[in-house]
């Protein structure tokens, strides 16, 4: 990665530029991601109380697997293509952007396409393996589902490197998961039950890919028009790297249902493990919407060797992340029993431990921020991918050690102690990188907000009775604590800033085309950024 010298200084401004427009994408996909994760939520509410635990917890491990090939399918052009993106609109290579994008998009094709072939055929044989074979089925129709969701990653990754975050959210996170679980719902309303819930993944999955890749062929038509020029070594350097951090990353996540399997604890035991997931994930469901807005702009502006915005917007980054997390984790502190039985009924509320020790976990990974896409998108996917083989050799091991003795707590507290350990190693070495560490007024506020506001959840758990009411009186009380006490401490100038950018009416125009004061990308960078303005958001 080279960092542009000679450059004229950023303007005093720059900064507040780029945090709006980094605002502006962050609170569209916040807004789809809140979508998504409801309608992730309900598509396994509806299968544990239309099927029972059991079948959820075979969804759970069939899903597992369709996650861990789609990132060995992609070959990390994910990240690869939206870094490369962005580098080339903003060197003003036309040429080269259109090269990445048919390598990464062609490449991510056929891999899926021969990895789903061989899942195809070997199904019977790793559904022996997890000691159910009740799987077969499922992991064929997940192979039928491998090369439409490898291809819509990869277009929506090269989307992102515009530095919209417009096709990503609608198609992504709100059109993707909707279609999920409206296909899921008529399925099982039809009588076709699990099978017809992975026949609704099939048919959101392709129907997705077709959506983003009309997405991006109408961005790549407002590019000047030149024969692609091909530059493998860089982008499978890159990606190469990119491609075994995420999957480890994904390993980490996935792994521990796997693994339950082979030690043959059954589709019960998973079905409430993946409950528990669930529910965390939707805690900490602010981490990717913000990376995703956060990863452009940064590929953007160290590329350019602007290292004081950098550090800016990752400690800015990383506060919306906490701040907007911490009300959800209180609430899984304060009532994992509660939440566990408006899944899945009483047969769930065992798993309370699992949920709180789960959370714990990801309450370190939201106060780290998106140190990992940083790492990423400054160049160090070495760094990156060391961190995470180390995350997920290190809960495998654990893994190997405590499920046979504790079963799914121990599963909990192998993924826990991992993704703690590898977050907080990520910090000081982004530390070193950029000199800086996300700590600020700011998330020491959530911190103090998010303390009472457990008080008055716990007040209200010892106060009032029944599950439901506790529950629901409960998550009132603690938001309202929180956001009184958040403000009541005050907002600080980036706070301010950023509510005002996304409500301001004459925002859009301005997230559409973020300023940059060192100057225009010339031909593809304003060409592009001028084609841009009535699709982004």
């Amino acid at each position: 990665m080279r960092e542009v010298t000679g450059r004229p200084p950023a303007a005093p401004d720059a900064g507040d530029q780029q945090v709006r427009g980094m605002a502006r994408g962050g609170v569209l996909n916040l807004a789809s991601a809140v979508l998504s994760q409801v309608a992730l939520f309900l598509v396994m509410l509806l299968l544990a109380r239309a099927l029972g635990v059991p079948e959820l917890g075979r969804y759970a491990q069939v899903y597992a697997v369709l996650s861990l090939l789609g990132l060995l399918s992609l070959s990390g052009f994910r990240a690869g293509l939206t870094r490369f993106v962005a580098v080339h609109l903003a060197d003003d290579e036309p040429a080269a952007l259109r090269g990445a994008i048919r390598l990464g998009i062609g490449i991510s094709a056929a891999a899926s396409t021969v990895i789903a072939l061989g899942l195809a055929v070997g199904a019977p044989w790793l559904a022996d393996a997890l000691h159910d074979p009740q799987l077969t089925t499922g992991l064929r129709l997940v192979a039928l589902c491998l090369p439409a969701s490898t291809v819509c990653e990869a277009a929506l990754a090269a989307t992102r490197g515009w530095r919209t975050q417009r096709a990503y959210a609608l198609i992504g996170q709100v059109y993707e998961p909707a279609a999920r679980l409206a296909l899921t719902a008529l399925a099982l309303a039809l009588g076709a039950g699990l099978t017809g819930a992975f026949w609704a993944l099939v048919v959101a999955s392709w129907s997705a890919a077709a959506f983003a890749l009309v997405a991006l062929a109408r961005m790549v038509r407002r590019v000047p028009a030149a024969r692609p020029a091909y530059r493998p070594g860089e982008l499978f350097r890159f990606s190469t790297v990119s491609w075994v951090s995420s999957l480890s990353s994904t390993g980490l996540i996935w792994v521990d249902a796997l693994l339950l399997g082979f030690f043959d604890y059954g589709p019960d035991a998973i079905g409430v493990y993946h409950v528990a997931t669930r529910l965390v994930t939707i805690a900490v469901f602010v981490l990717a919407p913000v990376n995703a807005s956060f990863g452009p702009h940064l590929a953007h502006l160290y590329h350019r060797g602007r290292l004081d915005e950098v550090r800016r917007i990752y400690r800015v980054a990383t506060g919306w992340v906490l701040r907007l997390s911490l009300p959800a984790f209180v609430a899984l502190l304060v009532f994992p029993e509660q939440l566990l039985r408006l899944v899945g009924g009483p047969g769930l509320a065992g798993g309370a431990a699992v949920t709180v020790v789960l959370a714990l976990g990801q309450l370190v990974n939201a106060a780290t921020g998106p140190c990992g896409t940083l790492l990423n998108m400054s160049g160090r996917v070495s760094v990156n991918m060391m961190d995470n083989l180390a995350a997920l050799l290190l809960n495998v091991l654990l893994n190997l050690w405590l499920i046979p003795a504790y079963g799914i707590l121990g599963a909990a507290v192998a993924w826990a102690v991992s993704l703690a350990a590898v977050n907080v190693a990520r910090v000081w070495q982004v530390r070193a990188q950029v000199h800086t560490v996300p700590v600020t007024a700011g998330m020491v506020k959530g911190l103090v907000a998010a303390l009472v506001a457990m008080g008055v959840g716990f007040g209200v758990r010892w106060l009032v009775e029944g599950w439901t009411a506790q529950l629901v009186v409960g998550l009132a009380a603690i938001m309202v604590a929180y956001l009184a006490v958040v403000f009541a401490l005050g907002l600080s100038r980036e706070d301010v800033m950023v509510l005002r950018a996304v409500t301001r009416r004459g925002g859009r125009r301005a997230a559409a085309e973020p300023a940059d004061p060192a100057g225009p990308a010339d031909g593809v960078g304003a060409a592009a950024g001028a084609g841009q303005r009535g699709a982004r958001s």
